[in-house]
């Protein structure tokens, strides 16, 4: 799954069922769980008023368990539900709402209910279980796992057009920031340096892709990119074409201020590109400073390090081969499906 932080719902089935997606191509767990038999229904926690709705698609649809993603945004519409769920750790949920007295509450209830949790860090395991202790034996860690698929007839030059940027200059530099537009995302920290660093050299430019998911937020985003020169926000595409376009991308950046572990980030790695990420924990805890990416801690440290990368050829295959070996090592798309197909046994 190429987690743009949607949150999200899957019902588990044991029969005969059609599925029913909304982006098929975004869906990793489901796609590991479909593998092992099971049939699945997808729903975006954004699009779900209440836990009513949740409670009679289980009703009408006979669904057997379900797996949330992200404690608190999805979990709470499962709360008090009469079938088995699981609940994977979002980041945010752990990062933040716990700091919110009444999620705390919630989070600790649903949690309570749910046959196991998945953290992606050995750190997110012990963030939750220090604020739920009678949980501590139900959550497990698994690192997220990585399979990038490129497309071979992505056409690079009509994305170059498409964005506004031109094709004509020499050495041209494109960084590509992916992430659902919204606050925590904070898409906009690197508009301002990026674009005075634009004005300098024109050869740089930052693209933003990501799905609205704040619609206020989103107006934002689009009125200040519009003044912004050298900043592109680009058109949602397939993850497919999404990672062509990284693979010929000169870095990928991660601006965010809570993170739970960046696919972009994992999936630049495994396709050879250098990662650039805010030092906040989650990034932290995959990247090693100057060894697997870069980690900077506000946004004219982002320039410095972008120029050493780009005036030192040597640090940067060196950054993208150890970036490879610990992807490789570390974040198994096959180990990941083994750990969902063995826990889902726990739903039944």
């Amino acid at each position: 799954m190429h987690n743009v932080e949607g949150e999200k719902i899957y019902m588990y089935f044991t029969g005969n069922l059609s599925i029913v997606l909304e982006n098929p191509e975004e869906n990793k767990e489901r796609n590991h769980l479909h593998a092992a038999g099971h049939t699945c229904i997808l729903k975006d926690a954004f699009d779900c008023e209440s836990a009513t709705e949740i409670a009679n698609l289980i009703s009408t649809e006979k669904v057997d368990a379900a797996l949330a993603i992200h404690l608190y945004k999805a979990g709470r519409l499962l709360q008090g539900c009469k079938i088995p769920f699981g609940i994977i750790f979002g980041g945010t949920d752990i990062n933040e709402d716990v700091r919110c007295e009444e999620k705390h509450r919630v989070m600790g209830t649903i949690l309570g209910e749910a046959r196991f949790a998945v953290a992606f860090t050995v750190k997110i395991k012990e963030l939750a279980a220090a604020e739920w202790p009678d949980a501590r034996k139900k959550i497990y860690v698994q690192t997220q796992g990585i399979k990038t698929t490129p497309s071979e007839t992505f056409d690079w030059y009509r994305f170059l057009q498409n964005a506004g940027i031109p094709t004509d200059v020499d050495n041209l530099h494109i960084f590509l920031l992916i992430c659902g537009l919204r606050r925590i995302k904070d898409p906009l920290y690197l508009v301002d340096v990026f674009s005075d660093w634009h004005r300098k050299e024109p050869s740089v430019h930052l693209g933003i892709i990501g799905p609205a998911v704040d619609p206020l937020f989103t107006c934002e985003v689009k009125e200040k990119v519009k003044r912004a020169p050298g900043v592109h926000l680009l058109q949602e595409m397939s993850q497919d074409d999404l990672h062509a376009a990284m693979k010929r991308c000169f870095a990928v950046v991660n601006s965010s201020i809570s993170e739970g572990m960046s696919a972009a980030i994992l999936e630049a790695m495994d396709l050879g590109i250098p990662a650039l990420a805010r030092n906040i924990p989650g990034n932290a805890a995959i990247i090693k400073h100057k060894d697997t990416g870069l980690l900077f801690s506000d946004p004219e440290e982002f320039v410095v390090l972008s120029k050493s990368l780009m005036n030192d050829p040597i640090m940067k295959t060196e950054i993208v081969r150890k970036a490879k070996v610990y992807v490789k090592k570390h974040h198994s798309w096959e180990c990941e499906g083994k750990t969902y197909q063995n826990l889902v046994l726990r739903l039944q």
